[in-house]
Protein backbone atom coordinates (compact mmCIF):
# COMPACT_ATOMS: atom_id res chain seq x y z
CA UNK A 1 0.00 0.00 0.00
CA UNK A 2 3.17 2.50 0.68
CA UNK A 3 4.31 2.14 -2.52
CA UNK A 4 0.51 2.64 -4.25
CA UNK A 5 1.03 6.06 -2.42
CA UNK A 6 4.24 6.46 -3.23
CA UNK A 7 3.95 6.37 -6.60
CA UNK A 8 0.48 8.83 -6.50
CA UNK A 9 2.86 11.47 -4.86
CA UNK A 10 5.26 11.02 -7.90
CA UNK A 11 2.25 11.38 -10.04
CA UNK A 12 1.21 14.55 -8.73
CA UNK A 13 4.60 16.18 -8.52
CA UNK A 14 4.50 15.09 -12.53
CA UNK A 15 1.38 17.32 -12.89
CA UNK A 16 -0.99 14.89 -13.07
CA UNK A 17 -4.42 16.29 -11.74
CA UNK A 18 -6.25 13.26 -11.38
CA UNK A 19 -3.68 12.14 -9.04
CA UNK A 20 -3.75 15.25 -6.55
CA UNK A 21 -7.24 15.62 -6.86
CA UNK A 22 -7.34 11.90 -5.45
CA UNK A 23 -4.11 12.41 -2.70
CA UNK A 24 -6.00 15.38 -1.51
CA UNK A 25 -9.32 13.46 -1.22
CA UNK A 26 -7.17 10.48 0.85
CA UNK A 27 -5.63 13.58 2.91
CA UNK A 28 -9.07 14.92 4.18
CA UNK A 29 -9.85 11.40 5.31
CA UNK A 30 -6.93 11.04 7.20
CA UNK A 31 -5.39 8.21 5.35
CA UNK A 32 -2.70 7.33 7.46
CA UNK A 33 -0.50 5.87 4.43
CA UNK A 34 -1.07 8.95 2.36
CA UNK A 35 -0.12 10.92 5.72
CA UNK A 36 3.00 9.06 6.02
CA UNK A 37 3.97 9.93 2.26
CA UNK A 38 3.43 13.31 2.27
CA UNK A 39 5.33 13.52 5.71
CA UNK A 40 8.69 11.76 3.95
CA UNK A 41 8.71 14.41 1.31
CA UNK A 42 8.54 17.10 4.69
CA UNK A 43 12.32 18.28 4.35
CA UNK A 44 12.55 18.78 0.36
CA UNK A 45 8.92 20.09 -0.16
CA UNK A 46 8.60 23.32 -1.80
CA UNK A 47 7.38 26.36 -0.13
CA UNK A 48 4.84 28.65 -1.92
CA UNK A 49 3.65 32.06 -0.96
CA UNK A 50 0.65 31.39 0.95
CA UNK A 51 -1.90 34.28 0.57
CA UNK A 52 -5.27 34.06 3.35
CA UNK A 53 -8.24 36.20 2.57
CA UNK A 54 -10.68 36.22 5.59
CA UNK A 55 -13.48 38.16 6.40
CA UNK A 56 -17.02 38.32 7.49
CA UNK A 57 -19.78 36.16 5.48
CA UNK A 58 -20.74 38.31 2.44
CA UNK A 59 -17.96 40.21 1.82
CA UNK A 60 -17.66 39.16 -1.46
CA UNK A 61 -14.40 37.06 -0.85
CA UNK A 62 -15.09 34.14 -3.15
CA UNK A 63 -15.28 37.06 -5.96
CA UNK A 64 -12.34 38.49 -4.97
CA UNK A 65 -9.84 35.24 -5.36
CA UNK A 66 -11.42 34.60 -8.06
CA UNK A 67 -10.75 37.68 -9.33
CA UNK A 68 -6.98 37.82 -7.85
CA UNK A 69 -6.27 34.51 -9.47
CA UNK A 70 -7.54 35.95 -12.70
CA UNK A 71 -4.72 38.79 -12.24
CA UNK A 72 -1.77 36.02 -11.27
CA UNK A 73 -2.28 34.14 -14.28
CA UNK A 74 -2.72 36.79 -16.28
CA UNK A 75 0.87 38.15 -14.94
CA UNK A 76 2.90 35.21 -15.44
CA UNK A 77 1.73 32.62 -12.25
CA UNK A 78 2.41 29.35 -13.72
CA UNK A 79 0.01 27.19 -11.17
CA UNK A 80 -2.32 29.16 -8.90
CA UNK A 81 -3.92 26.79 -5.93
CA UNK A 82 -6.92 27.89 -4.01
CA UNK A 83 -8.10 26.18 -0.78
CA UNK A 84 -11.76 27.42 -0.60
CA UNK A 85 -13.60 26.56 2.98
CA UNK A 86 -17.09 26.38 3.02
CA UNK A 87 -19.35 25.76 5.89
CA UNK A 88 -20.86 22.54 7.39
CA UNK A 89 -24.07 21.75 8.24
CA UNK A 90 -24.19 21.36 11.81
CA UNK A 91 -26.67 18.70 11.65
CA UNK A 92 -25.88 17.08 8.49
CA UNK A 93 -22.68 17.75 8.04
CA UNK A 94 -22.89 18.63 4.59
CA UNK A 95 -21.45 21.91 2.50
CA UNK A 96 -22.89 23.59 -0.65
CA UNK A 97 -19.32 24.01 -1.72
CA UNK A 98 -20.69 27.46 -3.21
CA UNK A 99 -17.09 29.12 -3.65
CA UNK A 100 -16.55 26.44 -6.23
CA UNK A 101 -19.58 28.13 -8.70
CA UNK A 102 -18.02 31.02 -7.76
CA UNK A 103 -14.68 30.26 -9.22
CA UNK A 104 -16.49 28.36 -12.18
CA UNK A 105 -14.55 30.86 -14.82
CA UNK A 106 -11.52 29.00 -13.93
CA UNK A 107 -12.78 25.25 -14.47
CA UNK A 108 -10.58 24.57 -18.40
CA UNK A 109 -8.06 26.43 -17.30
CA UNK A 110 -5.05 23.48 -16.90
CA UNK A 111 -3.52 26.61 -14.23
CA UNK A 112 -5.75 26.66 -11.43
CA UNK A 113 -6.31 24.30 -9.27
CA UNK A 114 -9.62 24.71 -6.70
CA UNK A 115 -10.30 22.53 -3.95
CA UNK A 116 -13.86 23.00 -1.90
CA UNK A 117 -13.31 21.78 1.70
CA UNK A 118 -16.01 21.67 4.30
CA UNK A 119 -15.49 23.23 7.66
CA UNK A 120 -17.00 20.08 9.44
CA UNK A 121 -17.24 21.51 12.67
CA UNK A 122 -13.85 23.01 12.54
CA UNK A 123 -13.47 26.60 14.37
CA UNK A 124 -11.13 29.36 13.60
CA UNK A 125 -12.41 29.50 9.55
CA UNK A 126 -10.60 26.85 8.43
CA UNK A 127 -10.85 23.10 7.73
CA UNK A 128 -8.53 20.32 9.92
CA UNK A 129 -7.01 19.07 6.91
CA UNK A 130 -6.25 22.23 5.33
CA UNK A 131 -2.62 22.36 6.08
CA UNK A 132 -1.94 19.14 4.69
CA UNK A 133 -3.98 19.89 1.26
CA UNK A 134 -1.34 23.31 0.85
CA UNK A 135 1.76 20.93 1.41
CA UNK A 136 0.26 18.50 -1.36
CA UNK A 137 -0.51 21.35 -3.55
CA UNK A 138 3.14 22.71 -2.69
CA UNK A 139 4.24 19.05 -3.53
CA UNK A 140 2.26 19.79 -7.48
CA UNK A 141 3.98 22.70 -8.34
CA UNK A 142 1.43 25.52 -7.29
CA UNK A 143 2.62 28.66 -6.48
CA UNK A 144 0.99 31.12 -4.53
CA UNK A 145 -1.55 28.80 -2.80
CA UNK A 146 -4.17 31.20 -1.93
CA UNK A 147 -6.52 30.06 1.40
CA UNK A 148 -10.39 31.42 1.77
CA UNK A 149 -11.70 30.84 5.24
CA UNK A 150 -15.40 30.61 6.01
CA UNK A 151 -16.53 34.19 6.68
CA UNK A 152 -15.15 34.77 10.56
CA UNK A 153 -15.69 37.15 13.29
CA UNK A 154 -13.44 38.74 15.96
CA UNK A 155 -11.71 36.48 17.35
CA UNK A 156 -11.69 32.88 14.41
CA UNK A 157 -8.06 33.89 13.24
CA UNK A 158 -6.21 30.49 12.64
CA UNK A 159 -5.59 32.05 9.24
CA UNK A 160 -2.82 33.83 10.08
CA UNK A 161 -1.34 30.78 11.07
CA UNK A 162 -1.48 29.05 7.64
CA UNK A 163 -0.51 32.31 5.62
CA UNK A 164 2.35 34.14 4.74
CA UNK A 165 0.36 36.83 3.91
CA UNK A 166 -3.32 37.60 5.82
CA UNK A 167 -5.78 39.91 3.35
CA UNK A 168 -9.06 41.11 5.59
CA UNK A 169 -11.72 41.63 3.21
CA UNK A 170 -14.59 44.01 4.82
CA UNK A 171 -17.38 45.86 2.81
CA UNK A 172 -19.08 48.81 4.09
CA UNK A 173 -22.92 49.42 5.10
CA UNK A 174 -22.09 45.24 7.04
CA UNK A 175 -22.92 45.78 10.52
CA UNK A 176 -20.91 43.36 11.59
CA UNK A 177 -17.77 44.97 10.14
CA UNK A 178 -17.61 47.71 12.73
CA UNK A 179 -17.60 44.58 15.16
CA UNK A 180 -14.48 43.07 13.37
CA UNK A 181 -12.90 46.55 13.92
CA UNK A 182 -12.37 46.33 17.67
CA UNK A 183 -10.15 43.33 17.47
CA UNK A 184 -8.55 39.40 16.73
CA UNK A 185 -9.06 39.74 12.96
CA UNK A 186 -7.91 42.85 12.52
CA UNK A 187 -4.70 42.03 14.34
CA UNK A 188 -4.25 39.69 12.01
CA UNK A 189 -4.41 41.97 9.06
CA UNK A 190 -1.46 42.46 6.10
CA UNK A 191 -3.98 44.10 3.58
CA UNK A 192 -7.33 44.99 3.94
CA UNK A 193 -9.26 45.35 1.42
CA UNK A 194 -12.93 47.05 1.17
CA UNK A 195 -14.86 45.08 -1.37
CA UNK A 196 -17.89 46.54 -2.87
CA UNK A 197 -16.57 49.51 -2.79
CA UNK A 198 -18.83 52.10 -4.73
CA UNK A 199 -21.47 51.34 -2.54
CA UNK A 200 -21.79 54.17 -0.18
CA UNK A 201 -20.01 54.50 2.96
CA UNK A 202 -16.74 52.71 1.55
CA UNK A 203 -14.57 55.83 2.72
CA UNK A 204 -15.96 56.05 6.02
CA UNK A 205 -15.24 52.38 6.76
CA UNK A 206 -11.24 53.33 5.87
CA UNK A 207 -11.35 55.60 8.04
CA UNK A 208 -12.74 53.55 10.39
CA UNK A 209 -10.09 50.69 9.64
CA UNK A 210 -7.10 53.34 9.72
CA UNK A 211 -8.27 54.08 13.64
CA UNK A 212 -8.05 50.95 14.25
CA UNK A 213 -4.90 49.77 12.82
CA UNK A 214 -3.42 52.79 14.74
CA UNK A 215 -4.58 50.84 17.91
CA UNK A 216 -2.38 47.63 17.30
CA UNK A 217 0.37 46.68 19.61
CA UNK A 218 3.27 47.71 17.78
CA UNK A 219 7.15 45.40 18.26
CA UNK A 220 9.76 45.95 20.88
CA UNK A 221 11.68 49.18 19.36
CA UNK A 222 14.33 47.69 16.53
CA UNK A 223 12.12 45.54 15.08
CA UNK A 224 10.53 46.34 12.08
CA UNK A 225 6.88 46.91 11.47
CA UNK A 226 4.89 46.77 8.58
CA UNK A 227 2.02 48.85 8.26
CA UNK A 228 -1.29 47.21 6.38
CA UNK A 229 -2.49 49.20 3.64
CA UNK A 230 -6.23 50.07 3.33
CA UNK A 231 -7.13 49.41 -0.38
CA UNK A 232 -10.46 49.60 -1.96
CA UNK A 233 -12.39 47.46 -4.84
CA UNK A 234 -15.28 46.09 -6.48
CA UNK A 235 -14.20 42.30 -7.52
CA UNK A 236 -16.72 41.56 -9.83
CA UNK A 237 -15.77 44.59 -12.45
CA UNK A 238 -11.62 43.65 -11.35
CA UNK A 239 -11.32 47.15 -10.25
CA UNK A 240 -8.84 47.38 -7.50
CA UNK A 241 -6.93 43.55 -7.77
CA UNK A 242 -3.89 45.02 -9.56
CA UNK A 243 -3.37 47.62 -6.33
CA UNK A 244 -4.02 44.30 -4.12
CA UNK A 245 -1.35 42.42 -6.37
CA UNK A 246 0.89 45.35 -5.89
CA UNK A 247 -0.26 45.04 -1.83
CA UNK A 248 0.67 41.67 -1.07
CA UNK A 249 4.48 41.84 -3.45
CA UNK A 250 5.45 44.86 -1.39
CA UNK A 251 4.54 42.60 1.79
CA UNK A 252 6.36 39.64 0.04
CA UNK A 253 9.39 41.92 -0.16
CA UNK A 254 8.64 43.36 2.90
CA UNK A 255 8.85 40.18 5.13
CA UNK A 256 12.03 38.60 2.74
CA UNK A 257 14.09 41.86 3.09
CA UNK A 258 13.72 42.17 6.82
CA UNK A 259 14.20 38.01 7.27
CA UNK A 260 10.63 38.02 8.61
CA UNK A 261 9.63 34.69 6.63
CA UNK A 262 11.38 32.18 7.98
CA UNK A 263 10.35 32.85 11.15
CA UNK A 264 6.62 33.26 10.65
CA UNK A 265 7.19 29.71 9.02
CA UNK A 266 9.15 28.29 12.28
CA UNK A 267 5.78 29.50 14.16
CA UNK A 268 3.45 27.85 11.46
CA UNK A 269 5.53 24.74 12.45
CA UNK A 270 5.54 24.76 16.07
CA UNK A 271 1.32 25.06 15.96
CA UNK A 272 1.27 22.20 13.90
CA UNK A 273 2.96 20.19 15.95
CA UNK A 274 0.99 21.34 18.82
CA UNK A 275 -2.07 20.66 16.90
CA UNK A 276 -1.16 16.94 15.58
CA UNK A 277 0.44 16.28 19.42
CA UNK A 278 -3.23 17.45 20.56
CA UNK A 279 -5.13 15.52 18.29
CA UNK A 280 -3.03 12.28 18.77
CA UNK A 281 -3.30 12.70 22.44
CA UNK A 282 -7.21 13.04 22.13
CA UNK A 283 -7.39 10.08 19.97
CA UNK A 284 -4.97 7.92 22.29
CA UNK A 285 -7.91 9.23 25.50
CA UNK A 286 -10.92 7.52 23.71
CA UNK A 287 -9.05 4.57 22.54
CA UNK A 288 -8.17 0.93 23.59
CA UNK A 289 -4.98 0.50 26.02
CA UNK A 290 -3.79 1.54 29.17
CA UNK A 291 -4.20 5.27 28.55
CA UNK A 292 -7.57 5.46 27.40
CA UNK A 293 -8.73 3.09 30.55
CA UNK A 294 -6.87 5.03 32.60
CA UNK A 295 -8.69 8.19 30.54
CA UNK A 296 -12.64 5.99 31.01
CA UNK A 297 -11.82 5.42 34.92
CA UNK A 298 -10.64 9.21 35.71
CA UNK A 299 -13.87 10.49 33.43
CA UNK A 300 -16.04 8.03 35.41
CA UNK A 301 -14.82 9.25 38.29
CA UNK A 302 -15.52 13.46 37.39
CA UNK A 303 -19.03 12.31 36.35
CA UNK A 304 -20.05 11.28 39.36
CA UNK A 305 -18.21 13.96 41.39
CA UNK A 306 -15.84 11.68 43.10
CA UNK A 307 -12.95 13.74 41.47
CA UNK A 308 -12.55 17.70 40.05
CA UNK A 309 -11.61 17.62 36.42
CA UNK A 310 -8.74 19.96 37.08
CA UNK A 311 -7.46 17.18 39.37
CA UNK A 312 -8.66 14.58 36.89
CA UNK A 313 -5.86 16.07 34.17
CA UNK A 314 -2.98 16.06 36.89
CA UNK A 315 -3.53 12.61 37.54
CA UNK A 316 -3.78 11.66 34.17
CA UNK A 317 -0.52 13.35 33.40
CA UNK A 318 1.57 11.53 36.05
CA UNK A 319 0.10 8.96 33.62
CA UNK A 320 1.63 9.47 30.89
CA UNK A 321 4.77 10.78 32.73
CA UNK A 322 4.87 6.43 33.45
Amino acid sequence: MLRVMAALIQELMAGQTRALARALTLAENGDAQLLAELDAHNATAPQPRRIGVTGPPGAGKSTLVSALVKHLRINGATRVGVVAVDPSSPFGGGALLGDRLRMSEHALDPGVFVRSMAARGHFGGLAAGCEDTCELLALAGYDPVIVETVGVGQSEVEIAGVADTTVVVLTPSAGDSVQALKAGIMEIADVVLINKADKPGADRLAEDVKEGLELRAHPPAGQPMWQPPILQAVATTGQGIDALAQALQSHATFMADHKLLAATRRKRAQARLLDLAAAALSQALQGPGALGDRFAQLRAQVEQGQIAPRAAVALLLQTLGK
